[in-house]
């Protein structure tokens, strides 16, 4: 038995907690992965898994080999992949994740350009505005919007994210236009709940901070649906920069209270700290900061 077949299925049903969810992520039958397991089990005269009749659990023998398999797998495919690349390209899958509304706006389409000069590749999406483990999830990259802490990820920043006040020339004409934050306390604000704490707006001009808590009939948890609301004339929306500007070009959305800075924060690719990354995901990156820095969207 191939000592490689075994650990990949060691590895994929670590990662997704069961054989079948495994199979199903290797493209083989479940029956096959399970004799994978118990062969590199055999092999090693080790259990790594102790089963149950709903998931497997992680052994610490388990344990101790998923800390260095996939980047012994990595490494492997590393090394084929330079043997073969010069003359096919690129080619597997890669498997990405992004927050919802900059995943639709941004990198779907980031990914189809990308695409258009690796024809060998396939790639997985997987839009969430919820925290994705990379490991746990058999992630290759996510973008992350914010700061990203984690000790067991590295980051390549894109740039940093702008956002600011918006609102349709109707709701202007109607209601008039805030010039400082606490003219919002007077308007019908409409709430983002992706945000930490979606009613407390701050702000920022000549390096000093205003906040302001903002009331509205309206909350949505996505930057784009804030927008869409705001088009239609119900209230001010407080947007980042990717999710608007083509609004703001085209006139639906109007900037206002352009002296005062919205709370930003790094935009970046990230990946598991301590792992060979692969030349396709190096590739994928470069490719991405050299995409942002031409799409003046952030």
């Amino acid at each position: 038995m191939d000592i490689i077949d075994e650990l990949k299925a060691f590895v994929a049903t670590a990662q997704t907690g069961s054989f079948t969810a495994a199979a199903d992520q290797l493209g083989v039958s479940n029956r096959l992965t399970s004799k994978y397991v118990a062969e590199l089990e055999a092999r090693l005269g080790a259990r790594l898994f102790q089963r149950t009749t709903r998931k497997v659990g992680l052994t610490p023998a388990g344990e101790d080999l998923l800390a260095r398999a996939p980047a012994l797998l990595d490494e492997f495919d590393e090394m084929l992949a330079e043997v073969t690349e010069g003359s096919k390209g690129f080619s597997g899958v890669i498997r990405i994740s992004a927050p919802m509304t900059f995943g639709e706006i941004y990198v779907a389409t980031l990914l189809g350009r990308f695409a258009a000069d690796n024809p060998d590749l396939t790639f997985d999406l997987r839009l969430t505005d919820r925290y994705v483990d990379l490991a746990s999830d058999g992630i290759d990259l996510a973008f992350r919007i914010g700061q990203t802490d984690m000790l067991s990820l590295k980051a390549r920043k894109l740039g940093r994210l702008s956002t600011m006040i918006v609102a349709s020339p109707d709701y202007i004409a109607r209601h008039g236009a805030p010039t400082v934050p606490e003219d919002l306390t007077r308007h019908a604000c409409i709430v983002d709940t992706n945000r930490r704490i979606p009613r407390r707006w701050v702000f920022t001009r000549d390096g000093e901070e205003h906040v302001v808590r903002v009331e509205g009939r309206f909350l949505a948890n996505s930057a784009r649906a804030s927008a869409e609301l705001a088009m239609a004339g119900h209230g001010i929306a407080f947007a980042p920069r990717f999710a608007i500007c083509d609004d703001l070009r085209a006139g639906r959305l109007v900037r206002l209270m352009e002296d005062y800075e919205g709370e930003g924060g790094p935009v970046s690719i990230v990946y598991l700290e301590g792992r060979a990354l692969p030349r396709k995901l190096r590739a994928l990156i470069d490719f991405a900061v050299a995409d942002m820095a031409r799409a003046d969207i952030l």
